[in-house]
């Protein structure tokens, strides 16, 4: 019998300690102040242009902030004086996400996103423009999107340790929003993170060439007309490996977990490696899915997984 790597399950507790933080105060005095400096500033756009395209840290607050900011230069840090106590409510700036990131690099922190919502239907804790970005220890909820990129092919994207909760739309007419929708980014990892609650669209989907999927947990369990758990919309190589995956009961498109080049194959997938991963369906509803539904025509590297009851190993579309 397989059991659940150690990994994993440090993964779901560390989830379950950001859900659990207490709410945070009201924040008074100076919310951001730069740690080089030690200069504060009431805006965090303020902070943000201080550091100009030089490289720094900002540490936030504890409170909920309804601020927002662009970078357009440097690299910065936006790191919570204390992990999963500050959180950005509601605010975006450029109708985008409360952090636009088109600078030379930047880290987030253990902050928390949430209520994100534009006219578009893309609202996002971070919309990343350019460059490298490094998530660890954040939460994003409540909001249309939790975080979404445009195209940078010499740039990768990490999260490390993080939560997406009550995310995702396909409504109103518009594009369908996701967890993580990134486009064409060089890399793509994400480990050690827990995708939950969806209400709409995928919990993770990428066009990156190459992807690093490890130790997380998709739990579908209580989503809401949501879709693929993994969708690698123009294929990719890389690994997809030691994941948990809870497919839910209410399902706008149940007819597989993960799929690989199901728009079109920009990238090459030959090699792409799924093993490892535990995979489920809902009990009791007679219903039959894919774990790997792939259009790429190449051939894939999938090694043993645990597959629940109802699910094929794999399709060729």
């Amino acid at each position: 019998m397989t059991r659940i790597r150690p990994s994993l399950i440090a993964a779901l507790l560390i989830a379950a300690a950001v859900v659990a933080a207490p709410a945070p105060a009201q924040t008074g005095g100076t919310p951001y102040v730069i740690a080089e400096s030690g200069q504060g500033f009431g805006r965090l756009q303020d902070a943000v242009d201080a550091i100009g395209d030089g490289q720094g840290t900002i540490r936030i607050a504890p409170g909920y902030h309804r601020d927002c900011a662009v970078q357009t230069a440097g690299r910065v840090a936006f790191v919570a004086a204390e992990p999963g106590s500050a959180v950005f409510d509601g605010v975006t700036c450029e109708g985008k996400a409360a952090l636009v990131l088109r600078g030379g690099g930047a880290r987030v922190d253990g902050i928390v996103f949430q209520n994100m919502r534009v006219p578009d239907g893309n609202g996002a804790g971070i919309r990343l423009e350019k460059s490298d970005l490094e998530v660890v220890n954040s939460m994003f909820r409540g909001s249309e999107q939790g975080i979404l990129t445009a195209d940078a092919p010499d740039a990768s994207l990490s999260i490390d340790r993080s939560t997406f909760s009550r995310l995702g739309r396909c409504d109103r007419g518009l594009s369908c929003a996701h967890s993580v929708y990134t486009g064409l980014y060089g890399r793509v990892t994400v480990t050690r993170t827990r995708f939950e609650k969806g209400s709409g669209g995928h919990y993770l989907k990428t066009r990156a060439a190459q992807v690093d999927i490890r130790d997380n947990s998709f739990d579908d369990t209580q989503g809401s007309a949501t879709n693929y758990m993994i969708d690698l919309p123009a294929g990719a190589t890389g690994r997809i490996a030691n994941n948990l995956f809870i497919q839910g009961r209410d399902k706008e498109n149940y007819s597989a977990l993960i799929a690989v080049a199901a728009e079109d194959r920009k990238n090459p997938s030959r090699g792409l490696a799924i093993a490892g991963n535990r995979a489920s369906l809902p009990a009791g509803m007679g219903r039959k899915s894919v774990f790997v539904a792939d259009w790429s025509g190449e051939a894939l590297a999938i090694g043993e997984n645990q597959l629940g009851a109802g699910l094929t190993r794999f399709e060729k579309r």
